[in-house]
């Protein structure tokens, strides 16, 4: 009995791996040589398919990690970065402190959009449920 759990948990494990290796190999060429003309040198990103079918690498640089989007034309969409509330230019702090007091901040990213230039994307846990406020890094509320 104990024999079946761990072959079926190696089974498992490789088919899990496998599925890795089968969305990279599956980037599109132009998705591929976008990421390249955009990140110079970073030759080994990890790939994903997003929700809305893009494909989403996973990179580092200096030690940061980044999460940058691509359509499957080879259009970037966005990259993004996770940082801390100090990280926050100072306008977008006040401007929490006066709009949501002590509310919970779950997470903060740093994106740089093609649509939307750069912002940053506060997310508040409130009454349970995740909010999302994207900020200019003059404080003012992206719309």
């Amino acid at each position: 009995m104990k024999k079946n759990h761990i072959l079926a948990l190696m089974t498992f494990i490789m088919a899990f791996l496998g599925c890795q290796n089968t969305v990279k190999s599956q980037t599109p060429k132009e998705v591929q040589e976008a990421f390249q003309a955009k990140y110079p040198g970073e030759n080994d990103p990890d790939w994903e398919i997003d929700s809305n079918g893009n494909y989403e690498s996973h990179f580092k640089i200096d030690g940061v990690k980044y999460r940058a989007d691509f359509s499957p034309e080879g259009e970037w969409i966005e990259t993004e970065t996770n940082i801390d509330k100090k990280d926050l230019p100072e306008p977008i702090r006040t401007a929490i402190k006066s709009n949501y007091g002590n509310e919970k901040i779950t997470e903060i990213e740093k994106v740089d959009s093609a649509s939307k230039g750069l912002f940053y994307d506060v997310e508040f846990k409130r009454k349970g449920k995740n909010m999302d406020v994207e900020y200019r890094a003059s404080g003012e509320v992206v719309k």
